[in-house]
């Protein structure tokens, strides 16, 4: 056997590894290194005896101890549920006026309803509750059938045009694109865009005035102020579903959309239909 290499600075033995001239030295590991990494061995060895770690073919070994994080998080959940339950049972007997009247109530029916609106209506109205095109923004003080507790709470529960439900709001505006002629129709948009604060065709504006009382007063009054009565939307302001411009009330007075919300009573049942009323009531457009 040769005589192993001894570097010559530190006077340390070599392992006989050599990478471009540069010599590995033999330079062993701390014992309490060596130990502490037989010490980790050991606990992997004991914890996946104690819990589960080994996968099988469709499932994985369920350890000594027993444990397992589903049956913590079912024990959390319930834990949670045991803890919010004489909320919920305060909510189901209360109406949503008495819960905004009780400060506590309120709170809770409001956290609730946040969680709630995230789960089920972002989809339509955003995060923000903004809204977009065809659904309502629920942070302003704009209802087409109400702002009051009440209110909201029927349309959430019964939703809008929603055909399985007897109790839904129901408006239907006419298709005039089958009563009125072109010049008509011309005449009551720019009539409607001058109240919206649109620019318009001046000329148009008073024959439309007469269109408008003829044809359309008798849902949206006089003033074209609206009626909540029947779901119809105030035309004096910039708050529209669908119309940004002239050309959309023409065509939305020729061809109406009409939107569809689905009734959360029979969905949610009467808890979370409660707190979603509170939490959109409390947005900032609540009456």
């Amino acid at each position: 056997m040769s005589q192993k290499h001894v570097d010559e600075v530190s006077g340390v033995e070599t392992t006989g590894h050599v990478w471009d001239g540069i010599r590995e030295l033999n330079n062993p590991l701390p014992r309490w290194w060596v130990w502490t990494f037989y010490a980790t061995i050991v606990w992997a060895i004991a914890y996946t005896i104690a819990y589960p770690a080994w996968p099988l073919i469709s499932s994985a070994t369920g350890g000594m101890l027993g444990w397992s994080s589903r049956a913590m998080v079912r024990e959390e959940l319930a834990a949670a549920e045991a803890a919010k339950a004489s909320y919920v049972a305060a909510v189901k007997e209360a109406s949503v006026e008495q819960i905004l009247a009780n400060e506590e109530l309120r709170r809770f029916a409001t956290s609730a309803g946040a969680a709630a609106f995230k789960v089920n209506c972002i989809q339509c109205h955003g995060t923000g509750a903004q809204g977009s095109v065809g659904f309502p923004n629920l942070n302003d003080d704009d209802w087409l059938w109400g702002g009051k507790p009440e209110d909201i709470h029927q349309t959430i529960a019964h939703g809008v045009r929603f055909a399985s439900d007897a109790e839904t709001r129901i408006s239907e505006m006419p298709a005039f694109g089958d009563m009125l002629d072109a010049e008509q129709i011309g005449n009551v948009s720019a009539f409607v865009a001058s109240l919206a604060g649109m620019q318009a065709d001046a000329a148009r504006i008073e024959p439309g005035k007469q269109v408008f009382a003829d044809n359309c007063a008798s849902c949206h009054g006089d003033a074209a102020k609206g009626n909540r009565e029947l779901g119809a939307p105030d035309l004096t302001d910039a708050i529209a579903l669908y119309v940004h411009s002239p050309a959309d009330i023409e065509q939305q007075i020729r061809a109406p959309r009409h939107g569809v919300m689905p009734a959360w009573f029979t969905r949610l049942g009467d808890v979370t239909v409660k707190e979603l009323s509170v939490y959109v009531h409390s947005l900032g457009g609540g009456e």
